[in-house]
């Protein structure tokens, strides 16, 4: 339900209107202040600030609101960025029209006017330009390195484990946090845990950051990707569950209940498992339909039952890395 406006907010004017949001096509969680500071960097928003109050018609403002537009939506839809990808025509229309807005606003400058607050206009415009020189350039950098990356991570594991589709990327852009910050360039899903360490190999030599997942339940932003030149290793596959065995461990007195596992078992397997010999798995958390073993260890998860019986890393008794 919206929140109830106040008779004096209704009775403004228009031009008084606070602008919240100018940015078109903006409908993510980061304000114009955000997305500036993101793509131009914090003087430009300083100035942007400071310009906003002495707007003539606006139009020059409205231009590069719509460049800074235009370039934030493809850089937050992974759709638009594999469509701009396969059709450089399109995309060479694309940037062309942001390099026109921006030629438009040059040709509404007036120097002598106001040297100042020309001149504050001109850096902001150079800005502009570095970042559609930018965003133009990325697209051939962005195909380079796929291409680079299929060849080396397909020596480790099958070609269809490579995913550089929108809907992969936008389904590990966050976890139960929901931040997105930024889209990963790949995400890979092995079939076995024997094509880990080579996936890690060429991951580092390609110079990629490695984010590993299981079921995305987390609240601490771990799975969530913070530069595009990352890696998500999805480990859902790897789902080997052992029985509950009783074995003797260094350190601890007569035989000590057991069951191996690989990272991608969900939670409540395991507590299935152990059920069933007759005990309980100390780890119980709230998400244990959906969470896997490998990201209880990574978060130490514990949940009711870690006030008895210890959290993840209480109750591990040796693991494989």
């Amino acid at each position: 339900m919206n929140a109830p406006l106040t008779s004096h907010t209704l009775l403004a004017p228009a031009d008084a209107a606070p602008r919240l949001r100018e940015i078109p096509y903006n409908y993510t969680s980061f304000s114009d202040r955000e997305i500036v500071l993101r793509l131009l960097g914090a003087r430009a928003w300083e100035i942007l600030d400071s310009l906003r109050g002495e707007r003539h018609t606006g139009r020059s403002s409205r231009m590069l609101y719509e460049v800074l537009g235009d370039v934030w939506v493809v850089r937050r839809n992974p759709y638009l960025q594999d469509d701009l990808l396969d059709n450089p025509r399109r995309r060479a229309q694309l940037v062309e029209a942001l390099r026109h807005r921006l030629a438009e606003v040059e040709k509404r400058r007036t120097p002598g006017e106001d040297a100042a607050r020309d001149a504050m206009v001109g850096e902001l415009l150079a800005a502009a330009r570095r970042v559609v020189d930018a965003f133009d350039r990325s697209f051939d950098k962005v195909a380079e390195l796929r291409r680079r990356a299929a060849r080396s991570l397909s020596k480790y594991t099958h070609k269809d484990n490579i995913k550089f589709d929108g809907l992969s990327r936008v389904s590990h852009v966050t976890d139960a946090t929901d931040w997105r910050v930024e889209f990963p360039l790949v995400v890979l899903t092995p079939d076995t845990e024997e094509e880990m360490a080579g996936l890690v190999k060429a991951c580092i030599e390609l110079g990629l950051t490695i984010i590993p997942r299981g079921g995305g339940t987390g609240y601490t932003g771990g799975a969530i990707p913070l530069d595009w030149r990352t890696a998500v290793i999805n480990t859902e596959k790897l789902i080997t569950l052992g029985k509950v065995e009783r074995i003797a461990l260094p350190g601890v007195e007569g035989e000590v209940p057991t069951i191996h596992t690989e990272a991608g078992v969900v939670t409540q397997r395991v507590a299935d498992a152990a059920e069933s010999a007759g005990l309980v798995f100390a780890c119980d958390p709230t998400s244990a339909e959906a969470s896997c073993i490998g990201g209880n260890i990574a978060m130490n998860a514990g949940g009711k039952k870690a006030v008895l019986w210890g959290t993840a890393l209480d109750n591990l008794a040796s693991w494989r890395m």
